[in-house]
């Protein structure tokens, strides 16, 4: 069965990394796609840059889509889990899968230098996909009492992660949600 796949993010990187550190950090990806370096990695659409990793504005660009197989989201993953160290702060990021039947699959990924900024990624796109559904309907005033409890549940979320015995840190998380249309 054929699966198309969009990935989707803008990810800002720290000072003093380099395009050497990102390449090796996209080594899972890179490898799965057969491709030596980020240069190589090209996307389906032709209006899409596929990776692109700009040293002086610190950002790695990432708008590819691609034919994948079963082993495409280890790769992503072990990608991300590599990346995160390297991050300036936890950004999303969107992956749409496109099957053949028509069919659409949208998950959102988060990768970061840490658990908590990860977290904190989390609650304000959670914050801002409510605010944006609720807002269609109510006033501000209603929509900022469900943000309010929106907050105290990541608070509360946090707190139990803290009191549960470590498990190894992983620099990013999955969470499946309705896509977003990337307009480019």
């Amino acid at each position: 069965m054929r699966i198309e796949v969009h990935v989707h993010a803008d990810i800002p990187i720290l000072e003093g990394v380099s395009r050497k550190q990102i390449e090796h950090s996209l080594a899972p990806w890179l490898e799965y796609l057969d491709a030596e370096a980020i240069a190589d990695v090209k996307s389906l659409e032709p209006s899409e840059p596929g990776l692109r990793y700009d040293d002086k504005e610190l950002l790695l660009t990432i708008c590819w889509t691609g034919e994948i197989g079963r082993s495409f989201h280890k790769a992503l993953e072990l990608t991300l889990d590599n990346l995160g160290p390297y991050c300036h702060e936890a950004v999303e990021v969107d992956v749409t899968m496109y099957h053949e039947n028509g069919e659409q699959e949208a998950q959102l990924l988060f990768v970061g230098p840490t658990a908590q900024a990860i977290h904190e990624a989390q609650r304000r796109c959670m914050l801002e996909d409510v605010t944006m559904l609720l807002g269609r309907q109510f006033d501000k005033d209603r929509v900022s009492e469900v943000t309010t409890l929106v907050n105290d549940l990541f608070d509360r979320d946090w707190k139990d992660k803290q009191s549960q015995p470590p498990k190894p840190e992983r620099a990013f998380e999955t969470y499946s949600r309705p896509s977003r249309k990337n307009l480019h």
